[in-house]
């Protein structure tokens, strides 16, 4: 760090404590707290049936997540960050939520989400069947699918949406249609041969054949290319191909039904003629769709996370009995697994977004909203850092008297450190010396934070995660709950009374 940066850092930092100075002081913050007793004390619970269910899912989103992406969208403002509170932390009820699966300890995405939507904890890698499956058997469904709270919700005559920023055939938005004893049988093609053979339906069938009520009415994501043929060019990128293995399109045959439409770039989304549409399928990529940070804001690139939930209220609200929707924050995991945190915290905070316009769409006397996550990342905020210390940057301490630092903080060989880093992950060489960060900008979108343990993908985290809920029925949530609790509290609040029995 040369002479020049460190003093301008020094004053960057010096600026904001004394902006900060300006708003806090010892009565100020008594009567912050005051304020938030008051406020408790005013809280009265929607006891009433909610009309309509919207489950947020921030896929990987632990704590540490939620507190860093609140500390970033702060400084993003021009604030020390700390201060801030993203947009479902302004949610009344709050719990902790136990994620591991029937067979494991630190858990997958699979097994994690069939206990949300179903109330039935499960293996990891199966979507929507009970522990007695055999991950890979076929055989072994049939009188082991587990109902699910968006076909429990198309019985009932609700509108029902999944909304995700992955391929709409992965993991989180695959089990709250879908039953399969592989979580990769995303089509035909990734079916195994016996499975093939028999004519099990892969992940993408079981959307377009979705047997219950009027079918889905709203999906939206990505993964288009497993729901065209091989011999299909993707209508974006012409070298590329559908994945199936058939002769079905999927997509076109999405549109067979009366007032059906299909689009796959921002300008067909943004035309969608919300009155005339009674079932959207939006594939805006042929994988996953682009970060936040790297997404095409033309025509021709692909919506919001946020637009694509604005949206899909606004037709699911066109019933009149109500709708249950999901909406998923896919990305935010996958730039963790790559130890990139600066898109996994974007990601968040363009899912915070999303949040805040379902927020804003609905009435809280009248719709259940729930804010939670399906695991954690190893993922971890450290060294001492000083108020307002750039969250993506490398840590900056207080001197004996409480003032910055004029230069990094070091480690014991005498080598600044990240505050943001991961336990395990591809960031990291085994036995390697550390890297000197000196004059690396590890505030750059493409920069991958050190790891303790090399892997090749950053795994999971094992420990609980943070719930948030507001509206009917959300003060059942509550203290340290198993995960599987959460469909039985989204049951309760819609009166779906076939869904209280085993």
């Amino acid at each position: 760090m040369n002479r020049r940066l460190k003093v301008v850092f020094s004053l960057m930092l010096m600026l904001g404590f004394s902006i900060v100075a300006l708003a806090e002081s010892p009565e100020q913050w008594f009567r912050d707290g005051r304020a938030a007793v008051e406020r408790a004390k005013g809280l009265s619970p929607i006891t009433g049936k909610a009309r309509n269910v919207i489950l947020f899912v921030g896929d990987g989103m632990g704590v540490s997540t939620v507190t860093a992406a609140r500390i970033l969208e702060g400084q993003q403002q021009g604030r020390p960050g700390e201060e801030n509170l993203l947009s479902f932390e302004t949610l009344p009820y709050t719990a902790l939520i136990k994620t591991y699966n029937t067979n494991q300890q630190t858990p997958c995405s699979a097994g994690t989400m069939t206990a949300i939507v179903t109330g039935v904890k499960t293996n990891a890698g199966v979507l929507s069947v009970d522990q007695t499956v055999t991950p890979g058997d076929h055989t072994m469904v049939e009188g082991h699918r587990l109902t699910t709270i968006l076909e429990l919700a198309e019985r009932a005559g609700l509108s029902t949406g999944v909304v995700t920023t992955t391929r709409v055939t992965h993991a989180t938005p695959g089990a709250c249609y879908a039953h399969s004893p592989e979580r990769g049988w995303e089509d035909d093609g990734k079916l195994s041969e016996a499975a093939r053979e028999s004519g099990f339906p892969d992940i993408a069938r079981q959307l377009i054949e979705f047997p219950h009520g009027d079918g889905i009415e709203v999906v939206l994501g990505g993964g288009r290319r497993h729901f065209l043929p091989a011999s299909a060019a993707d209508p974006e990128y012409p070298r590329q191909t559908g994945s199936r293995r058939g002769y079905r399109d999927l997509a076109a045959e999405w549109q067979e039904r009366p007032n059906s439409v299909y689009v796959w770039n921002k300008g067909q989304f943004d035309k969608v003629d919300v009155a005339g549409t009674n079932h959207l399928l939006g594939l805006f990529e042929p994988r996953h769709m682009q970060y936040e940070h790297d997404r095409s804001r033309g025509e021709s690139g692909e919506p919001s996370l946020r637009e694509m939930t604005s949206k899909a209220i606004d037709l699911l609200a066109k019933n009149r009995k109500g709708f249950f929707l999901m909406v998923e924050g896919g990305r935010i995991d996958l730039a963790h697994h790559k130890c990139n945190a600066y898109r996994a915290l974007t990601d968040t905070i363009g899912f915070s977004d999303a949040v805040r316009v379902a927020m804003k769409k609905t009435d809280p006397r009248e719709t259940l909203l729930i804010v939670t996550a399906d695991h954690s990342h190893t993922f971890t905020i450290g060294g001492y850092a000083v108020r307002g210390n750039p969250i993506l940057g490398k840590v900056v301490e207080n001197d004996s008297r409480g003032h910055p630092e004029k230069d990094f903080a070091r480690d014991a060989n005498g080598l600044p450190y990240t505050v943001l880093g991961y336990a395990n992950g591809p960031g990291g060489v085994a036995g390697a010396a550390r890297p000197d960060l000196t004059n690396v900008d590890t505030e750059d979108p493409a920069y991958c934070q050190e790891v303790a343990i090399p892997l090749s993908s950053e795994t999971h985290g094992g420990e609980d995660v943070p719930l948030y809920a507001g509206g009917p029925q959300a003060h059942l949530f509550h203290g340290v709950l198993e995960q599987n609790v959460i469909f039985h509290v989204m049951v309760e609040a819609l009166g779906l009374e076939q869904a209280k029995k085993p």
